[in-house]
């Protein structure tokens, strides 16, 4: 098994890492405090092929594999999370959704603009009532003529206030349960759907979060994607994707922060030699850079089989479990090995640990992770299919 990057996998790692620390580093913590979407920021990744890894180039997109996907995100992260927590939701949620249980006409309508960068995605599952549980999805689709109608409302949608297309999820048969909820594609514009609330979170604050609400917008039937009823059984497929990329997050907010408490260690100084040459600071480290690497290994291993066409579920599941863990466990110490300095917001661990805490709650928290990995082992043990 080779664990090496390959010559084409270094160039990508090295052009998007100098790309985040000539174009984005010197932003992050402007964006940060003011919340500002950087639109010109994602317009540029997407000229870069960034906002489209994995999607064929006849649909726009750079026709790379997961695992290069996993490597960009990870790049982008170590630098800022936010514009990777951006470009991981817009390549692995909307956009993905679309490729994945699109036709070919929606294809080429949203799925090639949202590749290239011209347009931005969002992808709304969650709602007041519904989040880990979809089974309290309160938005409605009723079907009237060639059109549906739907009412009701999202929230905590990435890209929410500013994106051009957005996925979202309506209950089209209420008899069904999980079964009679289908995906629709929303374009901007349409009458009755707008914006709500955008959301004052605590970390990765330049990436967009809002709600999303629909009222009485008549959506054309051609914008059903997938089989009508089918919408949340597709969301689970998206969502095995969308682990692989919070996972990725994970391993390069806990990669920056990291290389923060190493550089910090060696040169401060306290009671007259740095403070790397105390044995419980080189702990942190060392635990740090194992608990890093091995999370590397989980995502990378859900990445290439996914790659492969096999399931990720389980292997998804445990990636990001492991790497948001992770992630905030190797925050936390960066900061305790800053001190006081570790707490305020000129040294940027103190970003790096917000930033990080989301990546134990997006895309499934980790206790939806335990479920779905443990509904694994028992199905393995009883014979039974989780």
């Amino acid at each position: 098994m080779d664990f090496s990057l390959s010559e084409e996998q270094e160039l990508t790692r090295r052009t998007v890492r100098e790309f985040a620390e000539r174009e984005i580093a010197p932003r992050s913590r402007q964006l940060d405090e003011t919340q500002e979407f950087p639109l010109d920021l994602m317009h540029r990744l997407g000229e870069m092929g960034l906002l489209g890894v994995v999607f064929p180039p006849e649909y726009g997109g750079a026709g790379l594999t997961y695992p290069d996907f996993a490597l960009i995100i990870e790049e982008l992260a170590r630098v800022d999370g936010a514009i990777a927590l951006s470009v991981a939701a817009h390549n692995s949620l909307c956009s993905n959704h679309i490729y994945l249980a699109g036709n070919e006409e929606q294809k080429k309508r949203w799925l090639t603009p949202l590749a290239r960068g011209e347009k931005i995605g969002a992808w709304s599952l969650t709602e007041p009532t519904a989040g880990s549980d979809a089974s309290g999805t309160r938005t409605t689709a009723v079907k009237d003529s060639d059109h549906y109608v739907l009412n009701g409302s999202k929230t905590f949608a990435t890209h929410g206030s500013v994106c051009d297309v957005a996925v979202v999820f309506a209950v089209t048969d209420k008899t069904k349960g999980k079964h009679g909820i289908s995906a629709f594609a929303l374009e901007k514009g349409l009458p009755g759907w707008r914006p709500g609330r955008k959301e004052d979170k605590m970390g990765c604050r330049a990436s967009d979060t809002a709600e999303i609400v629909m009222d009485n917008c008549r959506v054309p039937a051609s914008h059903l994607l997938g089989r009508e009823g089918e919408g949340f059984i597709d969301a689970l497929r998206i969502l095995d994707g969308g682990r692989i990329g919070i996972g990725s997050l994970s391993v390069g907010i806990a990669q920056g922060a990291f290389e923060q408490a190493v550089g910090y260690a060696r040169k401060r100084q306290q009671f007259g030699r740095p403070i790397a040459d105390f044995q419980a600071v080189q702990w942190m480290l060392a635990d740090s850079a194992t608990e890093i690497d091995a999370a590397r290994l989980l995502v990378q291993r859900a990445a290439s089989l996914r790659a492969a066409g096999q399931d990720t579920n389980l292997v998804s599941a445990m990636a990001k479990l492991y790497a948001s863990e992770t992630a905030v466990r190797v925050c936390d110490r960066a900061v305790q090995i800053h001190g006081g300095y570790g707490y305020v917001k000129d040294y940027p661990v103190e970003q790096k640990y917000r930033d990080a805490k989301i990546t134990t709650i997006g895309e499934g928290t980790s206790e939806i992770q335990r479920l779905v990995i443990a509904r694994h082992l028992i199905g393995r043990a009883s014979g039974q299919t989780p």
